[in-house]
Parts: structure tokens; sequence; C-alpha cells
């Protein structure tokens, strides 16, 4: 199946690994030291509105399912499914550091983490709202975030640096970040009121790439944009981020998406792991 790019730039690859299709991102790749992916909606078992690959407990999946699709995901990408941690995401900007002790953990109330362990796997859920990737090569640390309409108009992406930088001693010109497959602005409309939010926290200057007004007093809102607005705010520079082409509404046969299912829908997964360093005998 073909995915449909919103341009020509190669910002995301689909590719397959152990049977299982993926969407890799060539910056992450390039730093060589971190296992990476986003999942689709296929090579999995589950059946339903969850239909095939969801990894999910959310959605009213069989667990048997989840716990499958769980292990065919982690072989995909390389990792062990006993180190991959998860988040409960509640729509917050709070980001959750961890380690070995959080092996297998959902955390709670959290939309965000990080981390410096090798072979830990970093595990967020998605069917519209934006994934945000980190990787420091310098420091050897990555983070992974979901960010929707809220925790975009209140910074998660600059809310993750800050934690890399604070935990970590992260510096934001190291950092490479990519934002991930979600809805696109042509898809997405929203009311006046969440409009009036991204006006309240955001520049007037930047407005206009950020919303338009139609007849029918709706908005089209570009959370790519505002997330990128966010990253180069972090101090991120623009030659090490990367912002997606790949809206989940427009491959919705492709993608799970809440907004074209309405609700009806499984979820999507992106991971993120810092390589385990290979002993030479």
């Amino acid at each position: 199946m073909k995915i449909k790019y919103a341009n020509d730039k190669s910002i995301w690859n689909l590719t397959e690994s152990a049977g299982v299709p993926l969407l890799v991102s060539p910056l992450l790749e390039e730093t060589g030291i971190v296992k990476q992916g986003f999942s689709t909606k296929l090579g999995g078992v589950s059946k339903g509105d969850c239909a095939t690959m969801n990894i999910s407990t959310t959605r009213g999946d069989d667990p048997e399912a989840v716990n499958e699709n769980r292990r065919r995901l982690a072989a995909a990408i390389g990792v062990e499914e006993r180190k991959m941690v998860y988040t409960n995401q509640t729509h917050t900007t709070n980001v959750a550091v961890v380690d070995e002790a959080n092996y297998g953990e959902t955390m709670p109330e959290t939309d965000g983490m990080i981390t410096n362990v090798p072979g830990l796997c970093l595990v967020t859920f998605y069917a519209d709202c934006v994934p945000l990737y980190f990787v420091d090569p310098v420091k050897r640390v990555i983070g992974l975030s979901h960010s929707g309409w809220r925790g975009t108009v209140h910074k998660m992406a600059i809310a993750t640096v800050r934690k890399m930088q604070e935990t970590f001693g992260c510096d934001p010109v190291d950092i490479r970040s990519v934002v991930g497959p979600s809805i696109c602005q042509e898809c997405y409309e929203v009311s006046e009121d969440v409009v009036d939010e991204f006006r309240a926290n955001y520049k007037e200057t930047d407005w206009d790439s950020l919303f338009y007004r139609k007849e029918n007093g709706k908005y089209q809102l570009d959370l790519w944009r505002a997330n990128e607005i966010n990253l180069l705010d972090a101090g991120v520079k623009a030659e090490h981020m990367a912002v997606t082409n790949v809206c989940t509404c427009c491959n919705h046969e492709l993608l799970f998406s809440h907004r074209y299912t309405k609700g009806k829908r499984g979820n999507l997964s992106a991971f993120l792991a810092l390589k385990e360093e290979t002993k030479v005998e």
C-alpha cells in the first residue's frame, strides 16, 4: 500500500520489518544511535475497529491480540518487548524520566518520556495527535512525547526539551527532533474557542501560518506548524528537525484516524530506543 505525502520531501519512509509495515525517519536513522518507528494499522491480529495492529489497552481490544501485536512490533523494531515503557496520556505536558525500574510499566498521567538507558523503548499512542521524537547524540538521551492540540498550545515540545536539559544536561542545539505522522491542516477543522487559545499562546505574526477562518465560522488549524514553532523556540536548530508530511486522516486506509472514523479505531504507536552497545570479545 502506498502512502500519500503532503509534499515530495522524504520525511518518513514506509518500510517493512519482520512482516510488519512501519514508517521510519531518515533524520533519526542518520544519528546511528537509535531504533525507531511509527506503526501503521497493518500487520497485527486485532479485529473490528482495532484491526489489525493495535497495542493500546484503552481501545477495548482483546488483551491477547494486544500482547501478540506488541510482540510483533518489538521484533520489527528490534527491541525487547519486556523493556517497553508506555504512557497513559491525558493531554498534559507532563514528562517522565524513566529507567530500568519502569520496564513494562504504563506511566500514569504522562504524555512524554525521556531516558538515557540503552535498550529501553519509549512507546506513545496516536490517532491524529502529534508524535514528537527527540534524540541527543552527544549526551545519548532520547525523548518521545504526545502533543494533541492541548499539548501543542501549552508547548509540549518545549517542556520535553527543558526536561532533557534539566535532567541530563542536554544542549538544544545538539537535539535532533522529528514531528511524526498526524492530522494535517486541511483535515483538522476546529472551533473558535480552540483558535482563541492559540491566539493567546502564539505571537500574532504567526497566526496566518497557524490557522485560517472558513465561511462556516470554523477554522483549519496547522498542528505541524505550531510544533515547528515550539521546537524552534525550545532552541532546536532548523537543520536538525523534520516536520512530517504524512497525514493520518488522508492515509486512513493505512493509519488510524480518530477524525475520519469518528472515534471507532485502534491506536497507532511511536517507538524510540537507544541502541545497546555491542560488546567486543
